[in-house]
């Protein structure tokens, strides 16, 4: 389960990020909604442990976060969230199936025989066994985030976030992309927060956050 109550963080001068209650059951697949600027990744920030509240609590299997040093956050967050964004980030000197190992890798919680099996295994469910040997500067933006999608689920993570993960796609792909990923996450049982300012892609989710007044103004 993932709890924030009474989350502060200023984001500037006179701004602040205040969210009073937000709650997500295992397996929910919910949409953090709102226009650009209004908090939307700042939340996503607080709850993956990038970024900690000046003030609440950040409650993660019945864990408070917050008060985690950067080492235990740093494993804390590799064994629990994978992580998918807008512009893919992947490796461009390494092949599909080494950007999706890499992941299991830095995590630690698999043993290395698993790395291999498991990310073939991954990018045949998401339709690219004929490019597993492929580097993302010969593949479409599609498959990149394809790519993206197994890396993100390759440790059997609890959480998946995705930072405007179709952002970058032309429609007909995002389509596609958002397709695979809601089955994906629903085979491997996980709980996936997605940041979009698409309300058409909102409402694909089970549940949408509205973020819209998560940013407030307060006095100096």
């Amino acid at each position: 389960m993932i709890e924030l109550k009474d989350c502060r963080r200023k984001l500037g001068p006179g701004v602040e990020f205040y969210c009073k209650d937000f709650h997500a059951q295992p397996g929910a697949q919910i949409a953090l909604w709102g226009p650009s600027g209004c908090g939307k990744s700042t939340m996503l920030n607080l709850i993956s442990g990038l970024l900690t509240p000046d003030e609440g609590m950040v409650r993660i299997d019945n864990q408070e976060i917050q008060d985690f040093g950067d080492g235990k956050m740093d494993q804390f967050r590799g064994q629990n969230f994978g992580f998918i964004f807008q512009t893919f980030n992947l490796l461009k000197p390494f092949t599909a199936l080494q950007n999706v190992m890499l992941g299991m890798q830095f995590s630690d919680t698999r043993p290395q025989k698993e790395w291999k099996p498991r990310s073939i295994e991954l990018l045949d469910r998401v339709g690219l066994s004929h490019r597993i040997h492929s580097k993302p500067t010969t593949m479409s933006v599609g498959e990149q985030q394809r790519v993206a999608i197994a890396r993100a689920l390759a440790n059997k993570q609890k959480i998946v976030v995705a930072d405007e993960p179709t952002g970058s796609l032309d429609p007909k792909t995002a389509a596609s992309v958002m397709d695979l990923l809601l089955e994906m996450c629903r085979e491997e049982a996980v709980t996936m927060l997605m940041v979009t300012h698409d309300k058409s892609i909102a409402d694909s989710l089970e549940t949408h956050f509205d973020c819209s007044e998560l940013v407030q103004e307060v006095s100096s």
